[in-house]
């Protein structure tokens, strides 16, 4: 429950257990941030050696503090804090922040020390907040128990960081810049609270228009999915991940494995769930702004004013680059413009004022912009010049985009003549930037938000024609192998509802040439091993046999080759199956991620999945609709649309193949990998056909 979190930022008082007169400690510096800020509750520093610190009362123990005590910031010595957290719970301490460090972060002593305060929390229904965090702050009501030095804005961000040293940094680089946060929380090793329950908790709270937030690992994939997703509804979540690179992930025998790194899970539940996912801190709280500040662009044509040439072009170009045009203007909008402007002026987009432009000419060009209905995006763009007041620009920008209903995202480049007219602009809810290349991946960012919000709600949707019963029977039995060659899987498939070219097994020459006489010539022939995972790399298919001679000798010849090649091969006998009509070949597979649960993944098919790596990637239970959007993220899917004149793929029975691979990785747990590779994709109307497939059990 997010009632319980509260306390955290409205707590009607506070101790300070391990509050030091010395200012060199960090308990001194939480107990200065206290005392300095607005909050108007009790302040009760706890120390046995100290009667006074910064002229507050101190007193010996939790147990002397006068009610009212809510919350508790603990700052002593690793060791103790256990038996100082069961203290608290005595006292009735509804919630506790652990700054002390040494915990699980130094191994596995201090895990099990974490692991004894998270249980005496949980004896006492207390929350948790840390430990080897920073703190948190609360912006409105003035609750600051961290030991950072100075403290940001009261506005409409709340921000949540995993990392304390990363909060620090972004007090320091935001201050005095008119950004604003409702909330700045600090998680540490989250040994109870963690992101997600901060963003479920900052998702009901008023105050908050946009959540921030720095993560390196979430633990609860599904869960912290299922809240972002229902946050997102209401308010944009903008999210840095750390730690996205692969260097790390564990050698697989999949395509599916070897292409789902530890990141896609990750990226796949951010689209799921609407979370705009930024690559730095400076986008991070670029893009936070602009959401806090701005309303959501509707379309997205954009004009450009400016006084400057290359400055224009660089944000032309990020604009282009990132999905958003610049038409020309009306002819109502340019004759308006013509009126007022130097005559040397260009008033087509981006409308160039010059170098000479005046604040005025700012004001009035953004006046005539925001009346013109076929204008989206208003950006003014300065470049600072001797003769022009850069404050009375950015006055004038404020002014004029009053009632815009639009917005206005102002560029003034530079370093020394910005810090006024930043203060200006973000005083009045104006984003500024300094950087051209910035405006493109802003408006990105505000625009995929804007279509994600405005997409109807998945339902979902039950698969028709599974029979798990069957599909239990494969993978139950006693001596069902880890990896399940074709022959295996075929059965798995079928119980799925997932279609097969017709086929069967086959464990001599005289009855692969009877399967195949019974299904229908020409056939292909597919040996079965448990060590030839990739048949065609091993020469282990033979395509279009006309005969039972043909299929005969191809048996013979088969086994014979391979058994060459690979002697400590067991050859179990091959699969005859149909020569299926020509389609496109695509891949759908998955992998099981430790924290989000199967990964459903669709790309291009065949031998070529890993060269090209044109892959894109679902959190399953994939929806009809997130399949289709995954298809048409790849190079693969736009060949399925059809494309110069070819004829469009039946995409529904792919979506159908999709959605079926992750419902049945979700029944079994033992599922690690699997994949259908190749799908064949035949014209709309005409379905799909699996050729091949594996599992991996765990």
């Amino acid at each position: 429950m997010t009632s319980s979190l509260a306390p955290f930022f409205s707590a009607a008082g506070v101790a300070v257990i391990g509050a030091s007169a010395n200012p060199r400690k960090l308990s001194h510096g939480i107990l200065r941030n206290l005392i300095n800020s607005k909050y108007a509750g009790g302040i009760y520093p706890v120390n046995p050696g100290e009667s006074e610190i910064l002229g507050v009362k101190c007193y010996p123990a939790i147990t002397d503090v006068p009610d009212p005590v809510e919350l508790a910031v603990i700052v002593v010595p690793v060791a103790a804090t256990p038996a100082t957290l069961d203290a608290c719970g005595k006292r009735g301490i509804k919630a506790a922040v652990i700054i002390s460090g040494g915990f699980k972060e130094v191994g596995e002593g201090g895990a099990n020390l974490e692991q004894e305060c998270l249980r005496i929390a949980k004896s006492y229904q207390m929350r948790l907040i840390g430990p080897n965090c920073v703190g948190t702050m609360d912006l409105s009501t003035g609750l600051n128990t961290t030991f950072i030095h100075g403290m940001p804005d009261e506005g409409g961000i709340g921000f949540v960081s995993q990392s304390g040293a990363v909060c620090g940094g972004v007090v320091d680089f935001l201050y005095g810049k008119k950004v604003g946060f409702s909330h700045f929380i600090s998680l540490g090793n989250e040994a109870d609270v963690t992101e997600t329950d901060m963003i479920e908790f900052l998702g009901e709270e008023a105050r908050v228009r946009v959540i921030a937030c720095y993560v390196e690992q979430i633990r609860d994939g599904r869960r912290f999915l299922e809240v972002a997703r229902k946050v997102s509804r209401s308010k944009p979540i903008v999210l840095l991940k750390g730690g996205r690179s692969d260097a790390g992930a564990r050698a697989v025998s999949s395509h599916t494995g070897s292409l789902a790194g530890s990141h896609a899970a990750y990226q796949a539940s951010f689209k799921q769930a609407g979370v705009i996912e930024v690559e730095t801190f400076a986008e991070l709280f670029d893009v936070a702004v602009a959401f806090d500040f701005q309303p959501l662009p509707q379309g997205t044509n954009a004009v450009l004013l400016t006084n400057a040439g290359g400055p224009a072009a660089l944000t032309s170009d990020s604009l282009s680059f990132n999905g958003f045009r610049l038409e020309d203007l009306e002819a109502d909008t340019r004759s308006a413009l013509r009126s007022f402007l130097n005559p040397s002026a260009q008033v087509g987009n981006p409308v160039d004022m010059l170098g000479a432009a005046e604040p005025q000419d700012y004001g009035r060009v953004i006046e005539t912009l925001k009346q013109d209905n076929t204008v989206d995006i208003i950006i003014p763009i300065l470049v600072p010049q001797a003769l022009v007041d850069p404050r009375a620009v950015a006055q004038a920008v404020v002014d004029a985009s009053k009632g815009a209903g639009k917005p206005v995202l102002t560029c003034i480049m530079g370093d020394m003549s910005v810090d006024e007219p930043r203060l200006i602009l973000h005083s009045n809810r104006m984003p500024m930037y300094t950087l051209p290349e910035a405006m493109g991946r802003v408006l990105k960012a505000m625009k995929t938000y804007a279509d994600w919000v405005a997409k109807p709600v998945d339902k979902s949707e039950e698969l028709a024609g599974v029979n798990r019963t069957a599909a239990e029977k494969i993978l139950h039995v006693q001596d069902c192998p880890k990896v399940l060659g074709e022959a295996e899987t075929r059965p798995l498939l079928e119980a799925y509802g997932i279609p097969l070219v017709r086929g069967g097994a086959a464990h001599s020459a005289p009855a692969a040439a009877s399967l195949a006489a019974a299904i229908g010539f020409p056939v292909a022939m597919k040996i079965i091993s448990p060590q030839l995972l990739h048949k065609s790399d091993a020469g282990g298919i033979v395509l279009n046999l006309n005969s039972e001679a043909d299929v005969s000798a191809a048996y013979e010849q088969l086994f014979s080759s391979i058994h060459a090649k690979m002697p400590r091969a067991e050859l179990q006998g091959v699969l005859i199956e149909q020569m299926a009509p020509r389609g496109q070949e695509v891949i759908v597979g998955l992998k099981r991620d430790p924290g989000f649960g199967p990964v459903v993944m669709f790309g291009l098919g065949g031998i070529y999945v890993e060269l090209f790596k044109d892959v894109s990637f679902r959190v399953a239970p994939v929806s009809a609709a997130e399949a289709r959007e995954m298809i048409l993220e790849t190079r693969a899917g736009k060949l399925l649309t059809g494309l110069r004149g070819s004829k469009p793929a039946d995409l529904d029975a792919v979506v159908e193949v999709i959605r079926r691979l992750g419902q049945l990785a979700l029944d079994f747990a033992e599922i690690e990998e699997a994949e259908v590779n190749p799908l064949l994709a035949f014209p709309q109307g005409q379905g799909a056909l699996a050729l091949d497939g594996r599992v991996i059990r765990s």
